[in-house]
């Protein structure tokens, strides 16, 4: 009988499903870089789940993020580009601004040519989400998993068209992911309470298996219905706490091209992979597959700069602080590399290149998308909005503006996209605005930065994936031309634009930065530069302490010389890598090197035989055993990457702390 009744309700459902809209899954990963799944090139991450779906779906090579997390989810509910909803950065966790405060700062130091505007913090009740378009066409919508759309409950998912939702807040990270979720773990102090209306599970339970389990539970309420599924996945973001059974196994495994090794990600990948494999079983098990529009997507680029030893923010991590067992555990597998690997792509999360935004993209829609196809058309979070009610015939809301345009037709490969170029505004961190033309991509910045002195990139990325060859001088027409499109994008959407700084003092700005500052464009990492009469004094304030440059931009082989004297002398090394790297390699490009105990002063001169353009590189040197005080420090171009190897060497970069005593 129980037989019998389970054939007659799957026969009910499939006589209903003729009559409703298609359902949509929107399952979205929180950090997943470009590279990192079966399906996208990955040799070592195991995502067999991804793999299917790739099967199943149209995989885009070249879909697009904003470099994080908030402008992209405002994005896609409402359409909009970022420059023109005003969630311009990771900012949905913090408390809203007084009504009517400017989101310029009130002031900034004399150096400063401009005053940066703020990112908003909620998302604006005031604009429809395609959650409230599709509740409104009958759909039930439900979100589970990560919002960073705002603080307070008047910001939530349940205020912006979700009838269920399962979330909590503030919601950078999660509150931790292991139950009790009550514990704030992603840096605050120990003991922290979260809102929201998350509750505990068993001790124990993972926070990516326990959203899944409110998903399903979703989708088998409303099997009769037409659903929107809003699975948000707080993986793979920090604080990356895994499930060590998994890690352990990716401990034991190497990557056949060396590019990826985070046992700890592959971990969280993993279990973000059975997620994704038990959602679509159950869309099989309740016959709904072939009647719902499945997207699969990721919020921003690959994380290729959290919990290394350049991250500043676990430099005061102590035992009492809630992150102090995460850091240990993470550390325990994975040492200080970064979560991920985005080459070919350049650098990472939170940056404009196309390491921190080309990102994963797989939509199945059987019998509408051919499955096991692609695409290279670039479409990003501003298309999920119109290309969904596109998709399930619901017309656009009269009244807002809609940045984005359907890519319907792209997946039922009927046709192209009707647009010249898509934009990204990120006014943070390094700031930038780029625009994407065909092939050709242009950066521009209103200021230099000592690790980005060219104020316009141009990157032709069918030839240059990993923008590592700017073309803005050999190209100055097409310069031209995208800064036209940059213009008039500004001028539509609103954006705010840097303002320049009143207290901006000219005179001061316009010294060379080596006169204010002797150490400009060396940054120091576990570790602080000193001004003594005898030269600069590198003091530890942690292991491995290193000067970091980005300003040695040369093609071929280096040399290095320093004046440096270490009372108890030690081992040091030399690591690079290249414009094209989104890090450093674990081997093959570092030289080592070491100094002599004592007070005399000594010339230490190293050979870097660099392949390519450079991009950083580190100088370490032992100052964890006792200070290390340095007089000099130059580059030079090896003879054999010169052009005329007879002329006398020349000079890449050189510090001088002090004049050499006659």
């Amino acid at each position: 009988m129980l037989v019998l009744a389970f054939l007659l309700g799957t026969q009910a459902r499939a006589s209903t499903a003729e009559s409703l809209r298609p359902n949509v899954v929107f399952f979205l990963v929180d950090d997943m870089g470009w590279m990192d799944s079966t399906p996208y090139g990955s040799t070592y991450y195991e995502t067999p789940n991804m793999q299917r779906l790739a099967e199943q779906s149209m995989r885009f090579t070249d879909a697009f993020a904003v470099p994080l997390c908030s402008p992209t989810r405002a994005s896609i509910l409402t359409g909009q580009y970022s420059a023109r909803h005003g969630i311009t950065s990771a900012t949905g966790h913090l408390p809203p601004r007084p009504h009517g405060e400017s989101r310029f700062p009130a002031k900034a130091p004399p150096n400063k040519r401009f005053l940066y505007p703020d990112s908003k913090h909620f998302l604006d009740p005031e604009l429809v989400t395609i959650a409230e378009v599709l509740r409104d066409a009958g759909y039930r919508t439900g979100h589970f998993g990560k919002w960073h759309l705002g603080l307070m409950p008047e910001h939530w998912p349940e205020q912006q068209g979700f009838e269920t939702t399962w979330h909590c807040a503030p919601d950078p990270g999660p509150p931790s992911y292991f139950s009790p979720y009550g514990v704030h773990a992603d840096g605050g102090p120990a003991g922290q309470r979260r809102v929201g209306n998350i509750t505990d599970g068993p001790d124990g339970e993972h926070i990516t298996d326990r959203v899944t389990d409110e998903a399903l539970k979703f989708i088998d309420s409303h099997a009769d219905q037409p659903f929107f599924l809003n699975l948000w996945h707080y993986s793979v973001h920090g604080p990356w706490q895994h499930k060590e059974a998994y890690t352990a196994q990716f401990a034991e495994k190497s990557d056949p091209s060396g590019r990826q090794k985070n046992p700890v990600m592959a971990s969280m990948l993993r279990n973000v992979d059975e997620s994704l494999g038990r959602v679509l079983d159950r869309l099989d098990a309740l016959g709904l597959t072939d009647r719902t529009l499945f997207i699969f997507y990721s919020d921003n680029g690959g994380n290729t700069h959290s919990w290394t030893a350049d991250d500043r923010k676990l430099r005061n991590v102590t035992p009492k602080h809630s992150l102090y067992e995460t850091i240990n555990s993470y550390r325990k597998w994975a040492g200080d590399q970064p979560p991920t690997n985005n080459a070919p792509l350049r650098e990472g999360k939170g940056r404009i290149y196309e390491g921190g935004q080309r990102v994963p993209l797989m939509v199945r829609w059987p019998g509408q998308v051919p499955a096991g196809s692609t695409s290279d058309a670039v479409v990003g979070p501003i298309d999920m909005f119109p290309t969904i009610l596109d998709a399930v015939e619901v017309p656009l809301p009269s009244g807002q503006v809609i940045d984005g345009v359907s890519f319907l037709s792209v997946l039922q490969q009927r046709g192209d996209l009707d647009r010249k170029a898509v934009f990204t505004w990120f006014p943070h961190l390094i700031p930038a605005v780029s625009v994407r033309a065909g092939d050709f991509k242009l950066i521009r910045r209103w200021e230099s930065h000592p690790a980005y002195p060219e104020v316009l990139e141009l990157y032709d990325l069918d030839q240059d994936l990993g923008e590592s060859s700017n073309l803005a001088d050999a190209m100055p027409n097409k310069v031209r031309e995208l800064n036209g499109m940059i213009d008039d994008f500004i001028r539509t959407t609103g954006a705010l634009e840097p303002v320049p700084n009143p207290a901006f003092d000219a005179q001061a700005s316009s010294r060379a930065p080596a006169a204010r500052d002797p150490a400009a464009g060396l940054v120091p990492k576990m570790c602080r530069l000193l001004s003594t009469a005898n030269g600069m004094q590198m003091v530890a304030d942690g292991r491995s302490p290193f000067l970091g440059t980005a300003q040695i931009r040369h093609e071929g082989s280096m040399r290095l010389r320093m004046e440096v004297r270490c009372r108890e002398g030690g081992d040091g090394s030399i690591r690079w890598k290249t414009a094209r790297q989104s890090e450093f390699p674990s081997k093959g490009q570092e030289v080592a090197f070491t100094l002599r105990p004592g007070s005399d002063w000594q010339t230490v001169e190293v050979a870097l035989p660099v392949e390519g353009r450079s991009g950083i590189v580190r100088i370490y040197l032992p100052a964890d055993r006792a200070p290390v005080q340095i007089r000099s420090i130059e580059f030079f171009a090896s003879a054999e990457s010169r052009v005329n190897a007879e002329k006398p060497e020349a000079s890449l970069r050189r510090w001088e702390f002090q004049k050499p005593t006659p």
